[in-house]
């Protein structure tokens, strides 16, 4: 079997750095991965484009929560991708869904064709439709690349036989990629029961803030305040120890 392509999913421009030094073949780049990810800043688009040695997708998500966005909302979207096409990033990553939990292609195929020659990849709303067939189907009338999938279920393991039937079902028409807390230990497993092409994975590990002092009379998020002082990151080792897992 040829080794499947790697994407790591990474918060801002560290975990870019992060996951090329490990051996990533491609970055989907995010802001906020506490929220499953967020639209990053242009700044941050800016130094990926200057720093980045590999293709790097940033996410096009203007918020938290479910899929199913406002006009005003889908108008940023669209805005952002033909931004980013501007500027020469090589791919977006976004997926759009209507009020019954199906594809909205009218919307999807729009953001497509402002996309232009960026490739596309619908990332994990495709989870949260309800006949993921017919989902696959719609991805795929809208010009879409790529998909991103757990199998409709919180991990890979638990969506095995969903990611084989929707790799079966792709026939090679738009790339299956599979995700759902991947690692070195079970990574393998998820390869060869799927024969997906490519793999996603975010490798975190949280650790302390270099602040050395801390006001405990004051929060910024509404979180925990010690949480405020913690910082989740991409760990390198974790990145490449099953990155080696999926090629051996």
């Amino acid at each position: 079997m040829i080794a499947p392509l790697i994407e790591i999913c990474v918060e801002g421009i560290d975990g870019l750095l992060t996951a090329q030094a490990a051996g990533a073949d491609r970055v989907e780049l995010c802001a906020s991965l506490l929220e499953g990810g967020l639209t990053p800043s242009m700044g941050t688009i800016k130094t990926a484009l200057a720093r980045a040695t590999i293709p790097f997708y940033p996410i096009i998500r203007p918020r938290g929560g479910d899929f199913l966005y406002s006009d005003a909302e889908f108008a940023t979207m669209q805005s952002d991708i033909e931004t980013l096409r501007e500027l020469g990033v090589r791919g977006v990553v976004f997926g759009i869904l209507t009020p019954d939990a199906r594809i909205d292609e009218p919307r999807m195929r729009a953001l497509v064709e402002a996309a232009g020659p960026m490739d596309v990849t619908c990332h994990r709303a495709f989870d949260m439709t309800r006949d993921l067939g017919e989902a696959l189907e719609a991805l795929i009338r809208c010009g879409v690349k790529r998909v991103l999938t757990s199998g409709q279920r919180d991990t890979a393991l638990e969506g095995l036989d969903n990611l084989a039937r929707t790799v079966a079902l792709a026939k090679g028409r738009i790339k299956v990629m599979v995700c759902g807390a991947l690692d070195a230990s079970n990574i393998g497993r998820v390869r060869d029961a799927t024969q997906a092409p490519e793999m996603h994975f975010a490798a975190l590990t949280d650790i302390a803030s270099g602040m050395n002092w801390h006001n405990p009379h004051v929060g910024m998020g509404g979180v925990d305040k010690a949480r405020e002082y913690m910082r989740t990151v991409s760990d390198r080792n974790l990145i490449h120890a099953a990155i080696v897992a999926a090629r051996s």
